[in-house]
């Protein structure tokens, strides 16, 4: 068996990603604070700090987690027999709002410390020479979902758990998102073949969705009618305006994140690739949201 180290072994990505993996691959994984000796044939590095929309991380944390410990892994890469170095960064790296489609071509003007955290870190890499033999991959997904996944869509799932109307449907968007089963799909080819060409590389499935469509689905899941009110959008963008200042759970970044356009364009990953995404956008979210509740979800999706 080859064997894979792996940083961000604990973390959401990494628990699916080695269940992706665990019939193929031994693992070392590794600890935050250890010095990086590498002597597998493959490098995926996971760890890092993501996006805190509650505003209560200081920049350095992001630089330390994001940059900082990604050249210590890289630059130990570099030094090792390793053949593969893959690592996450975020579309974050690039833009925090998107018009039209966000491809790889996107000259980066990331606005928050993790986008510009991650941004480094890819610049790092790319400075450096890659020796001959060597495979390095950053991929840079969309909002990343999959079973026993937390965050902004379980939040989104309690209102409609609640029964609660959804007061945001007066605004119009089209997001993109990424299966954790796709994105350990894609692992999977740049670890098994030679023939994908270094670089970045924007992970995310095919489908863009609403948010109205989100509620739709989630609603779904739960065998029941959604609920809409539609608020108008100017007066929405005062209440998070005050969301900003008082620390209601309604502010102007989380609002951005439950209602802008974020499409992120995949072809190039899919054509490096050859092959077809397993998982379209509605199957894996509509598994995403039966996870929420515990129950499972009909054979076929």
């Amino acid at each position: 068996m080859q064997t894979i180290f792996l940083t961000g072994a604990g973390g959401f990505v990494g628990t699916n990603l080695q269940t992706y993996l665990v019939d193929e691959f031994h693992f070392h994984t590794y600890n935050r604070g250890e010095k990086p000796i590498i002597s597998e044939e493959i490098v995926i590095h996971l760890a890092g700090k993501a996006h805190d929309t509650k505003n209560v991380s200081s920049p350095e944390e992001y630089y330390q987690s994001n940059t900082e410990l990604t050249k210590q892994i890289f630059d130990a890469f570099l030094l090792s027999p390793a053949r593969v170095f893959i690592t996450l960064s975020s579309v974050k790296a690039v833009a925090d709002e998107v018009n039209g489609f966000l491809t790889e071509e996107a000259i980066p003007h990331p606005t928050t410390h993790y986008g510009k955290s991650k941004l480094l870190a890819e610049q790092y890499i790319l400075s450096r020479p890659i020796p001959p033999g060597k495979q390095v991959y950053i991929l840079r997904p969309s909002m990343i979902h999959g079973p026993g996944n937390k965050g902004n869509l379980n939040l989104l799932y309690q209102v409609v758990r609640k029964h609660l109307p959804w007061p945001l449907a007066a605004f119009h968007n089209q997001r993109s998102f990424c299966s954790v089963e796709n994105l350990c799909f894609v692992i999977n080819e740049l670890i098994h073949r030679e023939d994908i060409p270094s670089g970045i590389y924007h992970i995310a499935d095919d489908e863009a969705l609403s948010t109205n469509d989100l509620i739709r689905g989630m609603a779904r899941s739960m065998s029941r009618r959604p609920r809409f009110i539609f608020v108008p959008v100017h007066f929405v963008k005062l209440l998070a305006r005050i969301g900003d200042m008082v620390g209601l759970p309604l502010n102007s970044e989380r609002l951005q994140k439950l209602t802008e356009s974020y499409v992120v364009d995949n072809k190039k990953i899919k054509t490096a690739i050859g092959k077809p995404l397993p998982v379209s956008a509605e199957d894996g979210l509509m598994r995403t949201f039966y996870s929420f509740g515990k129950s499972k979800a009909p054979r076929g999706n």
